[in-house]
């Protein structure tokens, strides 16, 4: 099955657009439980709430080989019903982006990945001609730091005056080089499994690239322990049907409680964060 479809199911049979990151933190987990193990509980405590899961690869590859066995382990025992984002923000040329996409898609399973577009297309196209695939390009972030080059002022070459074969000059069109990214991803996304990761802590910023792509999928990280409000992500970040975006909460969910309760608190949190999304979508 597609990964959009699959999302599409998903986020309408549990009625949510709830993506829960799986970022597990030995430090923050409950004490004497494996990282698999706590896995299973967050997932089989709320498999009926969410549209997707997200696990960031950066956590397990921390832990070393047999962090990377719970990873596998972990996705293998999400429900095949629901999609899984491998969130390993991958970006290289040649051979390396087609191992890459191999190792994401092929051996862990993924669904979906997140990938940065700063080596241009040719590292990103190993990803996107997994046409079932999902991709997510980093375009504005949701750190503070990126802000160093994503919104930077530039003149795309495409908008550059042409004084060459008598063409019309074109006006010099000055844009942040976010837009440019959502730009591009745009054109490439011609088998329609391109989605865009704009983080909630920059509502303004989403709204212009929902304004300008009004039916892109948007990944949106930063709600909670981030501090992006969620009303302002929804209102900004929403399609014309009130989907178009998946919303991401990793240690507000899951770490909800460090006690044996960890599991019932990760679905509790989970719930209020469905049903305030589904309050909101439904009422404008």
């Amino acid at each position: 099955m597609k990964f959009t479809d699959k999302l599409a199911y998903a986020a309408k049979k549990n009625k949510s657009l709830v993506c829960v990151g799986l970022d597990p933190d030995p430090v923050l987990m409950p004490p004497g439980i494996s990282v698999l193990e706590f896995n299973m509980q967050i997932i089989s405590a709320t498999y009926d709430l969410v549209c997707c899961y997200k696990p960031n690869f950066a956590f397990y590859e921390a832990l070393g080989l047999g962090g990377m066995d719970a990873l596998k382990k972990t996705i293998k025992f999400v429900p095949k019903d629901i999609p899984v984002i491998g969130d390993a923000k991958r970006g290289d040329i040649g051979n390396t982006a087609k191992a890459y996409a191999k190792a994401l898609f092929e051996y862990y399973g993924c669904d979906a990945a997140t990938v940065s577009p700063y080596l241009g297309f040719d590292s990103l196209e190993p990803f996107i001609n997994y046409k079932d695939k999902g991709v997510f390009i980093l375009c504005r972030t949701s750190n503070a730091g990126g802000a160093d080059f994503q919104g930077l002022k530039i003149i795309p070459m495409s908008n550059t005056t042409n004084t060459t074969n008598n063409s019309i000059n074109k006006p010099r069109v000055e844009e942040s080089l976010f837009e440019y990214v959502a730009e591009k991803s745009a054109e490439w996304n011609k088998y329609g499994n391109i989605g865009l990761v704009v983080g909630a802590t920059y509502p303004e910023e989403l709204k212009l690239i929902r304004q300008s792509h009004p039916e892109m999928l948007l990944l949106i990280p930063g709600i909670g322990a981030q501090g992006g409000d969620l009303e302002t992500v929804l209102h900004n970040g929403l399609n014309s049907n009130k989907e178009g975006a998946i919303i991401n909460s990793s240690r507000q969910i899951i770490y909800a409680s460090k006690g044996k309760d960890f599991a019932e608190a990760a679905r509790k949190v989970a719930g209020e964060l469905r049903d305030s999304i589904n309050k909101y979508r439904f009422r404008i």
